[in-house]
C-alpha cells in the first residue's frame, strides 16, 4: 500500500481521500449526532430556558456547567456555527468527488451500443419466449417491428443468412437517476450553508403601535432589517366558552423611507415576507407596567354607535342620555374564584379582559359594574343603552420570529430535482429486446422460428408483461395478414 501511495502524485492522494466512503460515512454520522443535539437544545433561546431542559437530563447541579459546554462547542446556535458548516461542505464536496469519479463508467454504460445476440444467446436472457408461425419472414419482421415501435421502442435491424434481428432498447438514461438525486442532496446543502452564512433567525417582540428597524438574535445582538416594521394591532381569538386560543393575528405595516409600502395581517400559517425577510406570529404577551388606551363603543337605546379612546380614569358620557361613566379599573383576565365567589385575575395576559366603569345615571344612584370583552352583554344599562368594550390597545406585544434564508431557493429546486432523480432511480426500468426471427428450415420456406428475449434493469414482472404485449400484438397482426 505504501508502495502504491509513493507512486501517486499529491492531486490523486487528496482526490482519493475526499472520494473515500469512510470519509462520507463519518460526515454523516457527525452531521446526524450533532442534528440530535440541536433539536433536543433550543437554538438561539434565553440560557435558562436550556438550562432547565439540560436539568432534566443532567440534574440541576450540573445543568449550568453542561450549558457552558455546549454553549462553547456552538450548540447554543449550531447551525450557524463554523464546524456545522464544515462538515457540510465536507460532506459536499465528498459527494461531488465520488459522482465525478464514479460517472464516466456509468456515463460509458449510457452510451454503450446495443449490438445483436446470438441466436442461443437470446434464449438464456432471463426474459425469453420462442415460438413458431406460419407466416413469411418478411411478414413477421414487419409486424414485430410495428409492435415495438408502437411500444415508443427505437428500433435497430440486422440481417444475415436470411436471419432477422431486431433490437432495441428504451431508458438507458436510468442509470443517472442516482446522480441526479446526488445533485440534489448537494443542492440541499449548499442552500443550508448559504443560509446560514447569509442569514439569521431571529426575534422581534414588538408593541402595539411601536416600530422597529432591527430584529434579535442570540445573546440580545441586532440584525438591520434594512427597513421599519410596525405592529398596528395584536388580537387573540378564544374557542367559545374556553380559554384556549383558537388563533392570534398581528396587523403589520412595512415602513419605508417614511413611507408605508406594505401592510398585512399575519396568523400562525400566513406570515409577511418583505425583501426575502419573514416574519411569523410566534407569540404574545403583555407589556410590562404599559398604559395603553381603552377603545369603548357608546350606543343610546335607538341611537347611533360612537367610538371613544379613552385612557384610565377618564370620564365619558353616553350621548343624549345624562349617562356618564369613568374607568375605574382594569383585569387582564377576570374570573370568579370558586371557593370565595370573589372577583379575582387569575392570568397575566389578556385571557379574559374586563374594565370597571363607575356609572352616574341622573336621579339614580351611581353604581360600578364589570364589563367584559368576550362577553358584549355585560355591557347593557338599564334603559337599554349599550357600552362595548372593544380593546385595551397598546399593552400586548406580537412576539414575531424573523428570519432570512438566501438558499431557500436552493433547497426548493433541490426537493423538486430530488423528486424527479428517485422516480428515476425506483421506477423507470432500463429495458433490452432482442428479437430473432429464421426459417426454420433452409432456404425461404417452412415456419418462422421466433426467439424473443429480453432484460430489465427493476420490475421484471412488468417487463414480462409488455413483451407479452408486445408479441401478442405482432401475432394478432400476422393472422389478420393470413385471412386476407
Amino acid at each position: 500500500m505504501e508502495e502504491k501511495n509513493e507512486n501517486k502524485d499529491i492531486f490523486t492522494i487528496v482526490w482519493d481521500s475526499l472520494a473515500s466512503v469512510k470519509l462520507a460515512v463519518a460526515a454523516f454520522i457527525i452531521l446526524a449526532l450533532s442534528s440530535i443535539v440541536g433539536t433536543i437544545v433550543e437554538q438561539q433561546a434565553e440560557p435558562a430556558k436550556n438550562i432547565a431542559l439540560l436539568a432534566k437530563f443532567f440534574g440541576d447541579s450540573a445543568a449550568p456547567t453542561v450549558y457552558n459546554i455546549f454553549a462553547k462547542l456552538g450548540f447554543m446556535d449550531m447551525y450557524h456555527s463554523w464546524w456545522f458548516i464544515s462538515f457540510l461542505s465536507i460532506f459536499s464536496i465528498n459527494l461531488i468527488v465520488c459522482s465525478l469519479d464514479r460517472f464516466p463508467k456509468t456515463w460509458k454504460l449510457v452510451k454503450l451500443p446495443l449490438k445483436p445476440l446470438a441466436a442461443n444467446v437470446i434464449r438464456t436472457l432471463p426474459v425469453k419466449k420462442e415460438m413458431k408461425l406460419k407466416t413469411t419472414l418478411a411478414a413477421a419482421k414487419d409486424e414485430f417491428l410495428n409492435s415495438l415501435r408502437s411500444s415508443k421502442y427505437r428500433v435497430l435491424e440486422s440481417n444475415e443468412d436470411n436471419t432477422v434481428q431486431l433490437y432495441c432498447q428504451k431508458w438507458n438514461y436510468a442509470r443517472l437517476g442516482v446522480y441526479v438525486v446526488h445533485l440534489s442532496i448537494i443542492l440541499i446543502f449548499v442552500g443550508a450553508i448559504i443560509g446560514a452564512v447569509f442569514g439569521f433567525n431571529g426575534y422581534l417582540n414588538l408593541p402595539e403601535g411601536e416600530e422597529s428597524d432591527v430584529a434579535y438574535i442570540a445573546q440580545g445582538r441586532t440584525i438591520p432589517l434594512g427597513f421599519t416594521v410596525k405592529c398596528n394591532w395584536y388580537e387573540t381569538k378564544y374557542y367559545e366558552g374556553m380559554d384556549m386560543p383558537q388563533e392570534f393575528q398581528s396587523e403589520l405595516v412595512i415602513i419605508e423611507n417614511g413611507k408605508e409600502v406594505l401592510k398585512k395581517s399575519i396568523e400562525v400559517n400566513s406570515p409577511l415576507i418583505y425583501k426575502g425577510i419573514t416574519f411569523y406570529q410566534s407569540s404574545y404577551g403583555m407589556v410590562p407596567n404599559a398604559e395603553g388606551y381603552f377603545i369603548l363603543s357608546l350606543k343610546p337605546n335607538g341611537g347611533q354607535q360612537k367610538t371613544y379612546t379613552l385612557r384610565f380614569g377618564d370620564t365619558f358620557e353616553i350621548p343624549g342620555t345624562g349617562i356618564t361613566g369613568t374607568i375605574a379599573d382594569f383585569s387582564p383576565a377576570l374570573g370568579r374564584d370558586p371557593r370565595t365567589g370573589q372577583l379575582s385575575t387569575y392570568a397575566e395576559n389578556m385571557v379574559n379582559p374586563a374594565i370597571a366603569i363607575k356609572f352616574d345615571i341622573p336621579g339614580q344612584e351611581s353604581f360600578t359594574g364589570w364589563i367584559f370583552k368576550r362577553h358584549p352583554q355585560t355591557g347593557i344599562l338599564p334603559g337599554g343603552h349599550e357600552v362595548k368594550f372593544d380593546d385595551y390597545w397598546g399593552v400586548e406585544y406580537t412576539g414575531l420570529q424573523v428570519s432570512r434564508d438566501p438558499g431557500v431557493w436552493f433547497i426548493y429546486i433541490a426537493c423538486i430535482i430530488m423528486t424527479l432523480g428517485l422516480y428515476v432511480t425506483f421506477f423507470v426500468s432500463h429495458k433490452k429486446i432482442w428479437i430473432h426471427l429464421a426459417y426454420e428450415s433452409s432456404g425461404d420456406k417452412g415456419p418462422v422460428s421466433i426467439s424473443v428475449g429480453g432484460n430489465a434493469s427493476r420490475n421484471r414482472l412488468a417487463f414480462e408483461n409488455e413483451i407479452d404485449n408486445i408479441c401478442s400484438r405482432a401475432l394478432q397482426a400476422i393472422e389478420g395478414r393470413s385471412k386476407k
